[in-house]
């Protein structure tokens, strides 16, 4: 969820909407329903059990389940309703909320959308009476607002906690921090509130603000709404399918397509990928409704839509525990070591691509990679986003990935880096989507059509199925235990039980009542029985869990550790690594099955190996190096005169071979001695030799720069490392308006610097960095210009390779470098300070 002027540098229940609920007469004032299209329904499609007739049981799902349940008890609706009754003049004497909630902020009012749906989905789950009242004494207080909204000004039906103008500032592309990602939220909530807590009023409210939308939207050309879609809209056209799903309406299938956003759908129908540089949570929800669209009778295209988009993210843009993004956005494909840091995998963007994978799956129920891929995500990222050791079971913001993680909250919302939610003061995405998420755990553990019952996870839970008269309990401790049983507790049918075998588990064996079967169903697979079944029934399915390791897909020298399912990350404590540690392979150790825990030795000391669910309150590690480290460089490693005055090619003065080439347009041009290369600004850039500095612990880069005026921030004079994750860089401008040398192996945020005085700009400067013995030293025209004694990081900590050096271009989505550089050179040792003042005087 990214705010307007951007936080970053770079610019279900839903799915059990699916099966429509009719209401015959949804009141006089709403518009008699247009020819409803007709919802698809195929013959191998799987259906969702209701909320209410699934318990989960004792274990680490329900613990998150129970801390959520308090914390909706607890949180005072008044304070959340303090913005809705001041935006349209009604009294308030409530304290507000901070965070997200407070009174100036402009998405206001999307965190009560959600504590709509996550008290809807709490009375689904548990039959909490107490809740279900709660939840009517918000509708109807929301109801309240929006019959107030004349008076206020306000077209009839509008329901926000903040003016409509926002609107208007929308329209007129003026700039406004996402309103209909609010009024989604919203609408979702009541459509929850009617669907699973028996809210009428709910329906009449969401219908309401829907006339709204309508009206507001049916106003605007194609191009207008186009541009209107360019901001952060949530799931809007999933939310008006579910309408149409209620209502059999057709009218809400035309607004729903009015949010189709043409410059993302038409790649993903394609099967593109275009996906890098866009904000990863703005596009998952569309696909949700994309897929939502279809499901209620609309074109194929759509539900080609989101498959596609499942199939590139979570083949070439996801992390090992399931989640996506890197300071929440898509990158290039298929580059994870080189997007690793503590903003990875927002958890939200986690959220909505279960509930996509979970709208596929009922489509396509034999497919397990479906729900392979959701319990990855399931049990690593969505399991450990909540505090345990909370009442309230606060979450965190980011999964971070990089070396040395800590679960966070981002520094942009102003509080503890460190940090949990809260009870008021935050009010994030992530704090919204929590309250849903963990009281739907056991949304998907079950489904079922006609004749099978679907075990899809396991989880202790039970399941009624009414239809049939029969109630399974299913008994396990995964990961701790490699089995799981299932029970007939009460009653007597004739259905197949159709159990899932992970894609982890090899060599699966099933015993029916004690006796063994002779089928070895295969990895990846389902196991299908088909029997009278009656009380007492058991069925044992073991589930053996290797040890494995999993390789990033851009450098096979970076690995995470699995065991099973989940993901195991080494607990450092109070200690904050500043690089992947390098981790024997060999050393991996199971030293307790139950709970699972491993050791492990990394950087030559002993490391404990748990689940990342299961990690807090400290730092950890994900992601390790692994494999033989290089070969310190050559004490001259490169040099570069840039005398060439043709082609593409620069050579290497040392004779090393490592030639370099120019890119983008650069060209050549008269330099200090003899040529060198010009840089236009735009794309222009110098692609150096990979490896250039890999292993060194000492090192030296020297240069004469001409800059072409103000240099851009952020531009890059050199720049080597493997992605934003682990590099060094000399930029002519920083943020803080300083020449900046930086280094880090720990992602944005853990670069240890030097600032010094801006360069002047059209005449040649030379530059230098040297480093060793922990003292970094930046000097212009031969002077030391400034030093850092305190350096920990060392090109060698970047990996076995460093595949991305550059002149002129930044590893980052920077602007480049307008101007020229000439007499480029790379040492792997420290020049001393008459060495680097005798190459300013050539």
């Amino acid at each position: 969820m990214t705010p307007p002027l951007g936080r970053r540098s770079f610019l279900t229940a839903a799915g059990a909407t699916a099966a429509a609920l009719t209401v015959a007469d949804v009141g006089a004032a709403h518009a008699a329903p247009r020819t409803a299209a007709p919802p698809r329904r195929q013959a191998a499609r799987a259906e969702p059990f209701p909320l209410t007739a699934v318990t989960l049981l004792a274990g680490p799902f329900q613990d998150n389940q129970r801390r959520n349940t308090a914390y909706l008890r607890f949180v005072d609706i008044d304070r959340l309703l303090h913005t809705f009754r001041r935006n349209v003049g009604l009294p308030s004497t409530a304290q507000p909320c901070g965070g997200w909630e407070a009174p100036d902020v402009e998405l206001r009012g999307h965190s009560t959308g959600h504590l709509l749906s996550g008290l809807a989905l709490t009375v689904a789950a548990t039959g909490d009476t107490a809740l279900r009242d709660k939840g009517r004494r918000l509708v109807a207080a929301l109801a309240a607002c929006q019959a107030a909204s004349p008076a206020a000004g306000y077209g009839a039906g509008y329901l926000s906690a903040f003016p409509e103008s926002f609107f208007d500032r929308l329209e007129a592309g003026t700039g406004v921090w996402a309103p209909y990602y609010t009024l989604h939220k919203i609408m979702a909530g009541l459509v929850d509130q009617y669907r699973l807590a028996g809210n009428d009023q709910a329906l009449d409210v969401v219908l309401r603000l829907g006339e709204w939308v309508d009206r507001r939207t049916a106003a605007l050309s194609h191009e207008r709404m186009q541009r209107v879609l360019e901001t952060e809209f949530g799931g809007m056209n999933d939310v008006l399918a579910d309408l149409h799903a209620v209502t059999r309406d057709a009218r809400w299938l035309e607004v729903a397509e009015r949010f189709a956003h043409a410059r993302v759908f038409d790649p993903l129908a394609a099967g593109e990928d275009r996906l890098a540089g866009l904000h990863a949570n703005t596009q998952i929800p569309k696909m949700v409704g994309a897929v939502r669209m279809w499901q209620e009778g609309l074109a194929d295209r759509y539900r080609t839509i989101g498959e596609n988009f499942w199939r590139i993210v979570t083949a070439h843009h996801s992390y090992v525990i399931g989640g996506n993004s890197n300071g929440e956005a898509f990158h290039e494909p298929d580059v994870v070591a080189g997007q690793l840091s503590n903003g990875t995998c927002e958890n939200c963007n986690s959220y909505n691509m279960l509930k996509l994978t979970r709208l596929l799956h009922f489509e396509d129920p034999d497919r397990t990679d479906l729900l392979d891929y959701y319990e990855r995500t399931l049990f690593n990222q969505m399991l450990g986003e909540q505090d345990p050791d909370s009442a309230h079971g606060f979450n965190i913001y980011y999964t971070g990935l990089g070396p040395g993680s800590f679960k966070q909250q981002p520094s942009f919302m102003g509080t503890d880096p460190n940090a949990y939610s809260t009870d008021y003061d935050n009010f994030s995405c992530d704090h919204g989507t929590g309250m849903e998420t963990h009281a739907k755990l056991a949304d998907t553990v079950y489904t079922h059509d006609e004749r099978r019952l679907l075990v899809n996870l396991f989880i202790p839970s039970e399941v009624r199925w009414q239809e049939k008269g029969i109630t399974w309990r299913q008994t396990t401790r995964l990961p701790d235990s490699s089995s799981t049983v299932l029970t007939v507790t009460s009653g007597r049918a004739t259905h197949q039980l159709v159990v899932r075998i992970p894609a982890w588990a090899e060599g699966a064996r099933v015993r029916l009542n004690g006796r063994t079967l002779p089928d070895r169903p295969a990895a990846g697979s389902r196991v299908t029985l088909d029997r009278d079944w009656r009380t007492g029934d058991r069925v044992e399915v073991s589930l053996p869990m290797r040890t494995t390791l999993e390789a990033t897909p851009d450098d096979p020298d970076v690995t995470a550790v699995l065991h099973g399912p989940v993901v195991l990350a080494g607990a450092y404590g109070d200690t904050a690594n500043r690089w992947l540690p390098r981790l024997d392979t060999t050393s991996i150790r199971q030293t307790s099955a139950d709970p699972l825990r491993f050791t492990a030795t990394a950087d030559g000391k002993a490391v404990t190996l748990l689940p990342i669910a299961r990690v807090h309150h400290q730092y950890y590690d994900v992601y390790w190096l692994t494999g033989r480290p290089p070969s310190p460089p050559p004490e001259f490693a490169a040099w570069h005169r840039f005398d060439e005055t043709s082609g593409t090619t620069a050579a290497d003065a040392t004779g090393n071979g490592r030639t370099a080439t120019l890119a983008g347009g650069a060209s050549w041009t008269q330099g200090h001695s003899g040529g060198a290369v010009a840089l236009d600004g735009t794309a222009g850039h110098v692609v150096l030799a990979e490896d250039l500095l890999a292993g060194a612990s000492a090192y030296s880069v020297a240069a004469w720069v001409r800059l072409s005026g103000q240099p851009a921030a952020w531009t890059r004079i050199f720049d080597f490392g493997t992605g934003v994750g682990a590099n060094m860089f000399l930029t002519p401008l920083s943020d803080a308006g300083t020449l900046r040398y930086a280094i880090t192996a720990g992602g944005g945020g853990a670069e240890q610097r030097i600032d010094a005085d801006p360069l002047p700009a059209d005449r040649w400067v030379h530059v230098a960095v040297t480093y060793g013995s922990g003292t970094a030293v930046l000097y212009v025209d031969g002077r030391e210009a400034g030093r850092n004694t305190g350096v920990t990081v060392e090109p060698r900590n970047f990996g076995n390779h460093i595949p991305a050096a550059y002149i002129g271009r930044s590893q980052y989505p920077d602007p480049y470098l307008k101007g020229a550089v000439d007499d480029f050179r790379v040492h792997g040792r420290t020049l001393g300070p008459a060495e680097v003042a005798a190459l300013a005087q050539g």
